[in-house]
């Protein structure tokens, strides 16, 4: 029986080297994460290609096949070479590392199962480093479907190929016990959908029979990960609903009701009415408010944001507000500052930047109350920044902070913890929201003001390049700024650095100075030399920011028209949007254009046509799901939140719906889990809540 907490690098044939690889390319660290990595396809053995049939288009083959040479080439660094014949043509073997094991295996006459993908190299076909499998019982590890499991090749190199893999698995699938795997879907659950046991389902789709039972063992599998994933978040946020107290915001009085009668600059949308009415009361219940608000660019989440500390200070509180960048708290400070200053409020930034003298004033001031509403960035979570009661936190582009920096800040709350909102304007899908989210209250702003022209997205190739720049002179010479924003990928970040330089040649050009001056911003610059180009932007010192995504979130320049995006095929939907959401700030009418090169991959296609199409950011989301999968769509998986092994959100919807009704009806009926039929569950859950620290009062 394998110790299922054991590190992988104490198993014999793994060792420190290849447990490195494996934590690397697959976060596996012990024995029970590499046995719940499972095969992603099955190779039917008996479904055999001839030789003479193999294209060189094909990728994975498996052939049958006898040797008939074979040959150590070159010196102690070389390559073993072999031909096989399987009557109707030959092939050629290679290994370039594993030899001295692989080389005692070969036999003239020897007929082997040979299973590898195919290379092609001046027109030839060959197999590098192909599985072999003799047609003896000792070495035939599955009897018809041999599994396939996601490698890399540094781990195939490394000597931890998929026969080894399989070879360990079988080891394991013999001594495993339902003691390791418990039970932890009730039995009425599984009469209905007729699934095996757990441990059955680990067994068979590691070795299945036949491909309909690693079908129903996958499916169980999946229902399983989505049902816990659904029963952890409802418990979580059922249990914070009624434990977790939070001070009692119960008045709305003279600073609220007099910005709203007096000072607010435009109507309200009834998006924002709506989710101003669901804090108030949350904030009003004794419990603590745990909300995620979500809109789209330019919803007006900000002035949500404003109401809702308007409320907390009527009520004696402190308010922070965290922003992940300083030119967006500076943002969030001006207009903030601007909208309530006939109040007499005292708000304060508080940044990295932030001069020493200024900061320690600022502190003393906060820690006596005299702040009642603190804006800043990752800088007011330091240890010396003390509240004297703090009272609301509202986290801006939440999932650019890890989970403990916003635990830092829930822990300034004293006795109670502070109500906690937490804002993006990356749209999320409603079955990833749910699977990510699930723990919170979510209010959605659905709704943009009115009064905002919609913006106007082109699709330009290289053809039309010149009729780009003469759209950018035209807004240019009535005053109005434009962005010119280039990819910028890591594995090709050189590369990118250059294409931004060509490009900003390019403008130079075009855009001559003194008439013209142009920002550049990129992730390499030091961050003062990129606050300061961002700064003579915002002061209209230059008419045109030349940047890599770096001004992707948050950034408001309302007299910027014109968002120019270079290879726009190279970027996600749900980034394309948001760079979009950086012009159409003003009541004049803007432009987004997309530049791409000719030719385009059906996916930049259906971006493209998307953007061109619509402008809701949900739409564009789901659009985009289906393009990239829902993985971690713009960093919104939460730190510490479970990840899935099989389930996908997309692809697997229908077992998301039966799983998510499943949890919710269990969890209704029976909140605590103490019925006999839901032991397993409550266990299985108790165990991974002491696992796993429980961040979900921190949002």
């Amino acid at each position: 029986m394998p110790d299922l907490d054991q590190p992988i690098e104490y198993v014999k044939g793994i060792g420190p080297r290849k447990a490195e690889l494996l934590k690397k390319a697959f976060s596996v660290t012990t024995v029970g994460d590499l046995i719940l990595q499972y095969p992603f396809r099955y190779i039917d053995k008996t479904n055999i290609t001839l030789i003479k049939n193999i294209k060189p288009t094909d990728e994975w083959v498996l052939i049958k096949a006898k040797v008939t040479n074979f040959d150590l080439i070159g010196s102690a660094k070389g390559r073993l070479v072999a031909f096989v014949t399987d009557g109707s043509g030959f092939m050629e073997l290679v290994w370039f590392q594993g030899i001295k094991w692989i080389q005692p295996m070969l036999a003239i006459g020897k007929e082997f199962l040979i299973y590898g993908k195919i290379n092609v190299f001046n027109n030839k076909i060959s197999l590098p480093h192909p599985e072999l499998e003799s047609n003896t019982s000792q070495d035939a590890i599955s009897e018809v479907l041999m599994p396939i499991y996601s490698t890399t090749d540094p781990l195939n190199r490394a000597g931890f190929d998929m026969k080894f893999r399989r070879g360990l698995m079988e080891s394991w699938m013999k001594s495993i016990t339902p003691y390791q795997f418990p039970e932890m879907l009730p039995e009425a659950l599984i009469n209905h959908y007729k699934f095996p046991a757990r441990i059955d389902a680990i067994r068979q789709m590691h070795f299945p029979k036949n491909l309909e039972e690693a079908t129903r063992a996958k499916d169980r599998l999946i229902f399983e990960e989505f049902f816990i994933n659904q029963a952890s978040l409802m418990i979580q946020k059922l249990y914070r609903k009624n434990n977790i107290k939070g001070y009692v915001f119960g008045q709305i009085g003279h600073y609220f009701n007099t910005f709203y009668k007096d000072h607010l600059p435009f109507e309200l949308t009834n998006a924002q009415k709506r989710v101003i009415k669901e804090i108030r009361i949350d904030s009003g219940s004794g419990f603590q408010l745990n909300r995620l608000l979500q809109g789209d660019v330019g919803s007006g989440k900000t002035i949500v944001a404003l109401m809702a500390s308007l409320i907390a200070i009527d009520n004696g509180y402190q308010v922070c507000i965290m922003a992940p960048l300083e030119i967006l708290a500076q943002q969030h400070f001006r207009s903030i500052k601007k909208l309530i200053e006939p109040l007499g409020l005292k708000v304060e930034l508080l940044t990295g930047s932030t001069k020493k003298k200024e900061r320690v004033d600022l502190l003393k001031r906060l820690e006596s109350g005299d702040i009642q509403l603190l804006i800043g960035t990752h800088a007011v979570i330091e240890p010396p920044v003390i509240f004297k009661q703090l009272g609301l936190v509202i986290i801006d582009e939440q999932h650019r902070f890890g989970v403990e920096q916003r635990a830092a800040l829930w822990r300034k709350a004293t006795p109670l913890p502070p109500h906690v909102i937490v804002m993006t304007a990356t749209p999320i899908p409603r079955t990833l929201a749910m699977s990510v989210y699930g723990d919170l209250d979510v209010s959605v702003i659905d709704e943009l003001p009115p009064g905002r022209k919609p913006i106007k997205t082109l699709h330009f190739n290289e053809m039309k390049r010149t009729e780009m720049e003469m759209l950018m002179h035209r807004e240019l010479a009535i005053g109005r700024q434009a962005f010119v924003v280039f990819p910028l990928i890591e594995e090709s970040e050189k590369v990118d650095l250059e294409n931004l330089q060509m490009g900003y040649d390019r403008l130079f050009i075009s855009f001559p100075p003194p008439k013209y001056q142009i920002s550049v911003v990129h992730g390499r610059m030091k961050a003062a030399d990129k606050e300061h180009e961002m700064q003579r932007f915002v002061k209209h010192q230059t008419n045109i920011l030349v940047a890599t995504t770096v001004i992707e979130v948050g950034v408001d320049i309302p007299n910027a028209s014109v968002m120019v995006i270079e290879n726009a095929d190279r970027f996600g939907l749900s980034q394309l949007h948001q760079l979009r959401g950086r012009v159409g700030r003003g009541a004049d009418q803007s432009y987004c254009i997309l530049m791409t090169g000719f030719k385009l991959s059906a996916d930049g296609k259906t971006r493209v046509k998307t953007m061109e199409e619509t402008d809701n950011g949900f739409t564009i989301a789901e659009v985009d799901m289906q393009l990239r999968g829902p993985g971690n769509i713009e960093g919104t998986q939460q730190s510490g939140s479970n990840e899935f092994q099989l389930a996908n959100l997309l692809t697997h919807q229908a077992i998301f719906k039966a799983a998510n009704d499943a949890a919710m009806k269990i969890i209704t009926e029976d909140p605590k889990l103490e019925k006999p039929q839901n032991k397993g569950l409550r266990e299985f859950l108790s165990t991974r809540f002491r696992k796993n620290k429980d961040w979900s009062k921190i949002g």
